[in-house]
């Protein structure tokens, strides 16, 4: 695995394969971050191991050539997030991409009330994935058909909570933690947490800080890795790493 703690090795090939850790900005998808990889390093065979939403930030694990084989054994582990929940107000996207629908107020709810429906969620539980998200449904994605106004039946998953601290309460924001099993939204655990506290709510910050025993905060930005990649370039002679 390539961090920001790697040497500047010329052992590495990314035509063969290699597996790098991210930090994905706000406000890019997942894939962008992907096509930026490819313009730096020249290679074609190239995906991450997890989506994150293009309103969240954080890890993002990213493979080149025959590394991408492995791209399901990371979306397997146990992920880690933290944000904070706006209650008082919903939105179709459950996060921040889409305009308020609703508002109720919120100021008479105490801590007790709030800690009581962060219980309901640890353990296993069920979720219904999205409209907006990029589930497919009879080949063309849920957000696709979100954007043009429907709504199909999504049959509820399965996932696991681990665990789930609530960090800070400043209402209308509820800061959070949670660990997770792989196919986990937290844009529904917010959803869900509104409706079960009586006044909606959305997801107005998520990041995604671990996933197995990685860390974002070994993670390279794009400006990062391109300068981690131009010392390569410079301290080696093997064409394969060359622009």
């Amino acid at each position: 695995m390539i961090t920001k703690q790697s040497n500047n090795s010329s052992e590495l090939n990314f035509e063969i394969g290699e597996s790098i850790l991210f930090d994905k900005p706000l406000n890019r998808t997942s894939f962008q971050v992907v096509y930026d990889l490819r313009k730096i390093i020249k290679v074609k065979k190239v995906g991450h191991a997890g989506t994150l939403d293009p309103k969240a930030t954080g890890l993002l694990i990213i493979c080149t050539g025959k590394k991408t084989k492995e791209i399901t054994k990371f979306q397997d582990l146990q992920k880690t997030y933290t944000g904070t929940f706006t209650i008082g107000k919903t939105t179709q996207s459950m996060d921040s991409e889409t305009e308020f629908e609703n508002e109720l107020p919120f100021e008479h709810y105490k801590e007790a009330e709030i800690l009581s429906v962060r219980n309901s969620f640890l353990g296993e539980i069920e979720q219904i994935p999205p409209m907006y998200s990029a589930v497919n449904y009879g080949g063309e994605k849920l957000y696709k058909l979100a954007r043009k106004g429907k709504t199909v039946h999504r049959e509820p998953r399965k996932i696991t909570v681990y665990q789930f601290e609530i960090t800070k309460i400043d209402l209308p924001e509820i800061h959070f933690k949670i660990d997770c099993s792989k196919g986990t939204y937290i844009r529904v655990i917010a959803h869900d947490f509104g409706q079960k506290l009586g006044c909606g709510a959305y997801l107005s910050s998520l990041r995604r800080t671990k996933i197995g025993d990685y860390s974002v905060e070994n993670a390279f930005s794009i400006n990062e890795f391109r300068e981690f990649y131009s010392g390569i370039n410079h301290t080696s002679t093997k064409t394969e790493v060359s622009f």
